[in-house]
């Protein structure tokens, strides 16, 4: 049985992940529930977990853990956590609880959390209070009455809202290689099949918790080339993957080529404003100037919030907005409750595509030349507020604009970059890019990894 103590290793910002059993396990998932129960005090909660072995474990013991605290569970069984998301708020529950280790290792676990309205708990409304009782050991003593365990069938409705976001009538048959990376989406992919013109070429569609080809991160260049090898061979027209627990969607155009995020960020809000016009669009700081010059031509309105699904979600309810996005992969939704889905995005792109005539390398080929960018470049330093201090005194001279919304950004005439500090590891993250010069994004991305790593400029 593992002592409550050590296991709080796995509470992070945002959510628990880490390693099973040494930092997480059924005994402290069990507790977790019922400190959930404490804080929240929910009536009832949506239960779901991912393909991970020990994930159905793990969701019965955070599920007893609500029972006992009097709540009733409403278990989707095997789903993406953009499936608790849904189904929170879509059937007025109190609250979800999703367990996954998304792309983590294979030797991890997590959980994700949601309250009413699928608004996310964290530690600043929440997550650190759960935290801190068990650390203290002041779980109140179990409820006279327990809740009782109920299964809940999400999926059809679910899917019947994805649906809703393209009119199929003007979908054409498009041939579409899918990589799910054993991971969850294979189960979506195949009931939405039915509900779509689509040839479908499935890679690795079924679940399997074993992950016999790596844990699905398509962010891992060597996890790409089974995909662009199906799509040059056959001639489809794009190519889709997921992690995990598919909050996340990646694609690939009609060439083979990996599209950076951030060029969907901006597809996506060309997209809504077509329909919307006039509305804000949400974006993160890390790469900014493709979707503010998208936003700003489409009559739209763009507005930079800090990285993270927690602040994009909350500038998004502020504001209203339709749509926001990260160039990591996260797409967020208004009609999703302002949730993000990695089912949403590709559909609205296979629209675009039939609608325009345009192949996925065309509608994003202009952009990616008229504001290259360098894509996100990790550095593991000792001192990372030290580096950043460094790198703005460096450029302070040269008169940029500089914005600290979230890390460092500084602007000039033909390029920018950002660097910001991860919440959780001693690393940095760089993003560059310019003006429609390559070669000046390029040369400023080499000069900005020389300085972080100390070497001369």
């Amino acid at each position: 049985m593992l002592d409550t103590a050590p296991g709080l290793a796995c509470f992070k910002a945002y959510d628990i992940r880490g390693r099973v059993p040494d930092e997480l396990d059924e005994t402290l998932a069990y507790n977790i529930g019922r400190a959930y129960a404490s804080v929240v005090k929910p009536q009832r909660v949506v239960l779901g977990h991912d393909i991970r072995l020990n994930s159905p474990a793990l969701q019965e013991a955070v599920g007893r853990g609500l029972r006992d605290a009097g709540v009733d569970t409403h278990g989707i069984g095997l789903c993406g956590t953009e499936e608790i998301y849904f189904a929170t708020s879509h059937f007025g529950m109190d609250g979800g609880i999703m367990v996954t280790a998304s792309h983590n290792p294979v030797e991890y676990n997590g959980m994700k959390f949601v309250v009413a309205e699928s608004r996310p708990l964290t530690r600043d409304n929440g997550l650190q209070e759960m935290e801190e009782m068990l650390l203290a050991g002041t779980l109140p003593a179990p409820a006279t009455t327990p809740g009782q365990s109920h299964s809940l069938e999400a999926q059809p409705a679910y899917i019947e809202h994805l649906v809703g976001y393209v009119d199929t009538a003007t979908l054409k048959p498009l041939k579409i290689v899918t990589d799910a990376g054993n991971g969850g989406a294979g189960i979506v992919l195949d009931a939405l099949e039915p509900h779509l013109p689509f040839d479908f070429i499935k890679l690795h569609n079924a679940p399997d918790g074993h992950f016999p080809n790596g844990v699905p991160n398509p962010l891992l260049p060597e996890n790409r080339t089974a995909m662009i090898d199906a799509l040059r061979a056959s001639g489809a027209d794009l190519g889709i993957a997921w992690d995990g627990d598919f909050d996340r969607c990646f694609l690939f155009d009609d060439n083979g080529g990996f599209v950076e995020g951030y060029y969907i960020v901006g597809l996506l809000a060309e997209a809504f404003l077509q329909k919307t016009p006039g509305q804000p669009i949400i974006h993160d700081p890390r790469l900014t100037w493709n979707t503010i010059d998208m936003v700003e031509r489409a009559g739209g309105t763009p507005i930079q919030s800090e990285t993270g699904h927690a602040f994009i979600k909350e500038a998004m309810r502020r504001h209203n907005a339709p749509y926001g996005g990260e160039m990591s992969g996260h797409h967020y939704f208004r009609d999703f409750f302002f949730c993000d889905s990695g089912m949403i995005p590709w559909l609205i792109v296979t629209e675009m595509i039939c609608r325009s005539g345009k192949s996925l390398s065309q509608l994003v080929g202009d952009r990616m030349a008229k504001f290259p960018c360098s894509g996100e470049i990790n550095f593991t330093v000792d001192n990372p507020a030290a580096v950043l201090a460094r790198i703005e005194d460096h450029y302070t001279g040269s008169s940029p604009a500089i914005d600290h919304t979230d890390g460092l950004s500084m602007a000039f005439d033909n390029w920018r970059f950002n660097l910001r500090a991860s919440n959780t590891e001693p690393i940095l993250r760089l993003n560059v890019e310019s003006r429609g010069d390559e070669q000046l994004m390029r040369e400023k991305t080499e000069e900005l990894t020389r300085l972080v790593r100390g070497d001369e400029a």
